[in-house]
């Protein structure tokens, strides 16, 4: 027999089902309750240039032998997450939809892709999230998913995390990425990772807004069996300035690799471990309470490689309800080191759970 706990529970998981654009916490009994988040975000993206079609902007990219130009229409960035709190622990789950299959032949479906996967207890997570070497808030509000991915730290990694009085420190796993690479190919090498990457980070924050320093140190591993050390900073943080408005910025270099530039930067090239630097700004402002525009600018060039990229944008979004948004967003994506670029144009609705 269902307790009147399980039973409020049972009937809002039935009313939720019935109604797939609302997002609710189920507050079971006074140490358990259950949160159900997320958004439905509809694209529409044209592209034109001879940089090859993204659904959004990495570091990467294939060179076309003539300019191109390409429209699709997709659903691929909606997600749904999930928030179990029992007592001091929290559980958090969540999925998108860019885990490929499917076509747009028939039914565009596409499988869903795991995000986050972590377990909170006290001051420690356990589990897979955004890598402690990330300061999110400085991430770009944009159109185009996350902005200037080319030259910021995105990365999400499997870790056990400490964190106190605004210091933060992990294990977190490691990757070598570049040997065997051939071009932009981003493919698997056959280095065995031996030791957890290490990060440190301290973060300052205030009224005015927050500033990070980050710091990473970790082996890099290549095919022959020999590693090196690798090692790098980042410092990010968001300042508040006038109104609501706010300043985003990135400033990393080192051996960093993966963690910054989304493929951008190779861990190792040739034979040698890979440095680059990068710098990530941007400027929100809001024209009135319910429209705002950002404007940002990414940069990366690398040592071994050659590589040098960019991505500028500027974009506007209108809301019509606390819930729901539209936006648009005009930019550039630049692959400077093989004289190739393409310009993009996106339109979004985002439904808000």
């Amino acid at each position: 027999m269902l307790t009147r706990n399980k039973l409020a529970l049972a009937t809002g998981l039935a009313l939720m089902a019935s109604s797939a654009h609302a997002g609710y916490t189920f507050q079971i009994n006074e140490e358990d309750s259950i949160t159900f988040g997320g958004y439905i975000k509809i694209d529409a993206r044209y592209v034109d240039g001879d940089v090859a079609y993204q659904d959004f902007w990495t570091g990467g990219g294939s060179v076309l032998s003539d300019d191109n130009s390409k429209l699709k229409m997709f659903a691929n960035e909606s997600r749904f997450n999930m928030k179990m709190v029992h007592g001091e622990v929290t559980g958090f789950i969540e999925m998108d939809f860019y885990g490929g299959g499917g076509n747009e032949i028939i039914s565009n479906s596409s499988h869903p892709r795991l995000r986050h996967a972590t377990i909170s207890y006290d001051k420690y997570v356990f589990g897979q999230t955004w890598s402690t070497f990330m300061n999110t808030s400085s991430l770009v509000e944009s159109v185009d998913f996350a902005g200037p991915l080319v030259a910021q730290p995105f990365v999400r990694n499997t870790m056990i995390r400490y964190s106190h009085n605004g210091f933060s420190f992990a294990i977190e796993n490691p990757e070598t990425f570049g040997n065997d690479m051939i071009d932009d190919s981003p493919d698997a090498d056959s280095a065995n990772d031996e030791l957890p990457d290490f990060i440190a980070k301290y973060q300052l924050k205030g009224d005015w807004g927050n500033v990070s320093v980050a710091g990473l140190f970790r082996q890099l591993n290549f095919d022959d069996g020999s590693d090196e050390t690798g090692v790098g900073v980042s410092v990010a943080g968001r300042i508040n300035t006038v109104g609501k408005d706010d300043f985003r910025f990135v400033v990393s270099t080192g051996e960093l690799g993966r963690y910054v530039g989304v493929t951008a930067a190779p861990d190792v090239y040739n034979g040698e471990v890979e440095e680059s630097t990068s710098v990530v700004v941007a400027y929100r402002h809001f024209w009135n309470k319910d429209i705002r525009s950002n404007a940002f600018y990414g940069y990366t060039d690398t040592d071994e490689s050659d590589r040098e990229r960019s991505h500028y944008g500027v974009n506007v979004f209108k809301d019509y309800t606390k819930q729901l948004s539209f936006g648009f967003e005009l930019g550039n994506y630049d692959m400077d080191d093989k004289d190739a670029s393409s310009w993009y144009g996106q339109f979004s609705a985002k439904f808000v759970l």
